[in-house]
């Protein structure tokens, strides 16, 4: 045999294996992501839960360096037990999860529900922190043959802390893949009619179950901070738009609505007016009924049945206050998934008739 031959044998490809045989026919998917959430309450998975949430550069925007000595040294030693206790407050120990679970597979469920007359959908749901992962719910989206995804991040309002940071990790996951399938992402959706209509009919049908009327109702979104929005962040700018917007749907007296920020960490300047201080100088200057609902939250998790349901109420009646109501999140509910299913289906235009 001469040289040739020798190269063409030594380089001939062998038997194809069957022609792909894990192929199936071509699908839709659709992930739904939510923020995160520990699988317990006990320190460890706390703490594990933290550690990835607040490794998050998108998160915690300061250097590495000087932040993670305080994230390792001080933080993830402290904070657990006091987040778990939190946790537990407000934990579904019927399916042993946090409410921010529940109802996200509620919304999931719910969702495939309704898209089950287009046979080639499928919905599965994640989150950002925690499980289900992103990556594990790709996966299983690929697996059965979805050739298209929309990552739907579960966010109204734009902020890079929130939206960003699944479109980072959603798009991070298919640069592993040698098989990539098309992706879209939902935008923000804090100006769109379905949105505002459905927060107004929530607050409305609400209030209506109260005894009491409230003399304001606040609008209470979870802050960012204050380095970030002038650094371009457009957050705080769709919190404002979505609550003008809410405003005029609802035709109330000037003032009556109004817009806060919870949630602050650390020693940096948030967005204003915070929340628990507003609640507290309503209070002290003799307001009686109050109500607060959460636009930007579209399950209702810690920030909303804890921070606001439990420790904003506390403050307000304590300081003098006699009637306070939290308003529930859009959650699994007919007008919150009546926006959820429009938002896909509108990003899905060209993929599905």
């Amino acid at each position: 045999m001469n040289a040739h031959a020798d190269i063409a044998h030594s380089t001939a490809v062998g038997p194809l294996p069957d022609a792909h045989p894990r192929v199936r026919a071509k699908k839709v998917g659709v992930l739904l992501v939510n923020l995160g959430t520990p699988d317990g309450t006990s320190y460890k998975p706390m703490r594990r839960y933290l550690r990835e949430f607040l490794s998050d550069k998108r998160v915690i925007e300061w250097p590495r360096a000087a932040w993670f000595p305080i994230l390792y040294g001080i933080v993830l030693n402290t904070r657990p037990t006091k987040s778990g206790k939190a946790y537990a407050e407000i934990w579904n120990h019927e399916r042993n999860e946090s409410p921010l679970r529940t109802f996200t597979r509620a919304q999931g469920e719910k969702l495939a529900g309704r898209m089950a007359g287009e046979a080639s959908v499928v919905v599965d749901w994640a989150m950002r922190y925690g499980q289900p992962s992103i990556a594990e719910r790709m996966d299983a989206l690929m697996s059965q043959g979805c050739e298209r995804i929309l990552c739907f991040p579960l966010y109204p309002q734009y902020a890079a802390s929130t939206t960003a940071t699944v479109n980072d990790k959603f798009f991070e996951h298919l640069q592993a893949q040698r098989w990539m399938p098309a992706a879209r992402t939902v935008p923000a959706y804090h100006d769109e009619p379905v949105y505002i209509d459905a927060l107004a009919r929530s607050i409305e049908t609400h209030l209506a179950t109260l005894d009491f009327e409230p003399e304001h109702v606040i609008a209470s979104y979870h802050g960012i901070p204050q380095s970030y929005f002038r650094k371009g962040d457009p957050y705080h700018c769709h919190c404002q738009k979505t609550s003008r917007l809410l405003d005029e749907r609802l035709g109330w007296p000037k003032g009556r609505l109004m817009t806060t920020f919870q949630s602050r960490f650390g020693p940096e300047e948030w967005l204003q007016p915070y929340t628990d201080k507003t609640v507290e100088a309503l209070a002290a200057r003799g307001v009686k009924r109050i109500a607060v609902l959460n636009p930007g939250f579209v399950s209702d998790c810690l920030e909303t049945l804890e921070e606001i349901a439990g420790e904003a109420g506390e403050i307000f009646l304590h300081g003098g206050g006699e009637k306070f109501a939290h308003i529930p999140c859009l959650n699994d509910s007919e007008p919150g998934m009546d926006v959820i299913e429009h938002m896909v289906r509108r990003e899905l235009r060209g993929w599905i008739d």
